[in-house]
């Protein structure tokens, strides 16, 4: 049985009906606020962290919470033992002095999924959201970070392309990270990674970093752990951060809940505007580049330019003082290179001015919040010991058609609900 169906309807109403009955030792953080400066909300079993909730508060309408959660980075740190300490710290503070290694070590810590060791990432995430917190009081509340989301079709020539961009922003003095998802096989579960090879100069640059990452089965071209990737190199000192993505269409909207803008890279011979449409994609690109503008592909490059500017101002206004681009740019030539930065930081100067930027952080970190919450309630509910045994028997009765999935997934949450 497909158990993540039960997971199709609302968050609140799924929540508010596993919330009827007492969990046992099935408990969760939540935090009183959906964000914490501009960290990362907290939605992990208590007893993976040791802490303890004080009250619980339902109300008729709808899933409220009134928690006195008592926790502290001391007492977060108190569960380790010296040498857990120690490693922790060493990351900590290599990260923040800058040093790449460091960061490539806690970036696979966050990955990992054994229990322990996904402990540790939450302590050493406390500690880096505390200094980034600090760091953004220090910039008088603007962002450390310019968060830039690219996605496209394979074959647009997104890694040419980052090689180029990157390596000229470095030139300017930019700290570049790249965190570059590759899908994974649904076969085999491997992933080629292959993306760093095809950016030689730029992943030799000292002022960049390149990380590729797996999806792991995740949707929307994004890792589980893409926001706390994100914010480990914020902390490690990478004012942009391009989240380079598999390109799958309806899914990406997972990538705009993530970065303060969305591009959209297209090549010059990718069907007439409608087909951008269809996917869904091009509803959330704030600025859309045609690449492989020279040559033979100039014209066709050009007649697409059109056809998408004519496309976009069918789509609804989704900002008050940006109206999405279209924009030619070519990797092998370096046309268009310049002009894109230029567009991407009006985008950048304006959202900030105008409320915005900092209005859709916040928006993300809801999103991000509950999908912590979905991600931990999913599985204490795929580890009940009761909803393990039902399991495969209610799945032969769906096979042999006994019982439809929609019953069966009733049935599972009702013995979920009563503790078995």
């Amino acid at each position: 049985m497909n158990i993540p169906m039960l997971l199709q309807h609302s968050h609140r109403r799924f929540l508010k009906g596993l919330l009827r009955t007492p969990f046992h030792r099935y408990h969760f953080i939540f935090h009183s606020s959906t964000h914490l400066g501009s960290g990362i909300p907290c939605a992990r079993p208590f007893n993976s962290l040791g802490l303890h909730c004080t009250k619980w508060m339902l109300l008729s309408n709808g899933l409220k919470r009134k928690l006195c959660v008592q926790t502290t980075l001391k007492e977060h740190t108190e569960e380790l033992s010296d040498k857990e300490q120690r490693f922790v710290d060493k990351l900590y503070t290599g990260l923040i002095q800058g040093h790449r290694a460091c960061l490539a070590e806690a970036i696979t810590l966050i990955e990992s999924t054994h229990k322990r060791k996904k402990e540790l990432a939450q302590v050493l995430l406390q500690k880096v959201l505390v200094y980034h917190r600090e760091q953004e009081q220090i910039n008088k509340g603007k962002p450390l970070a310019f968060r830039v989301g690219l996605s496209g079709p394979p074959g647009a020539g997104k890694s040419t392309f980052i090689e180029y961009f990157g390596k000229m922003l470095t030139e300017r003095g930019h700290k570049l990270s790249v965190l570059a998802v590759d899908p994974s096989s649904c076969t085999s579960g491997g992933s080629l990674l292959g993306d760093k090879t095809r950016m030689t100069e730029l992943s030799r640059d000292m002022n960049a970093y390149i990380r590729p990452s797996p999806t792991s089965g995740t949707l929307g071209g994004v890792t589980r752990t893409t926001n706390e990737a994100i914010l480990l190199c914020e902390g490690g000192g990478y004012d942009i951060i391009l989240i380079e993505t598999v390109g799958v269409g309806q899914s990406e909207f997972a990538v705009a809940d993530m970065v303060d803008m969305f591009v959209l890279l297209l090549p010059p011979a990718g069907g007439d505007e409608l087909q951008g449409i269809k996917r869904g994609i091009i509803e959330m690109a704030d600025l859309v580049a045609i690449t492989k503008s020279d040559g033979d592909l100039i014209v066709p490059a050009r007649r697409i330019q059109a056809e998408y500017v004519s496309a976009l101002k069918l789509l609804r206004k989704r900002s008050e003082v940006w109206r999405p681009k279209v924009i030619r740019i070519s990797a092998r030539s370096g046309e268009g290179i310049t002009e894109m930065w230029d567009k991407m930081r009006e985008f950048q100067d304006l959202m900030l001015a105008s409320g915005e930027l900092m209005a859709k952080r916040q928006r993300q970190q809801k999103v991000w919040m509950w999908n912590l919450i979905q991600e931990s309630v999913l599985e204490h509910f795929r580890t009940h010991p009761t909803v393990q045994e039902q399991i495969p028997v209610l799945e032969k009765k769906v096979l042999s058609g006994a019982l439809s999935p929609g019953l069966a997934a009733d049935v599972l949450l009702k013995t979920f609900k009563s503790g078995g």
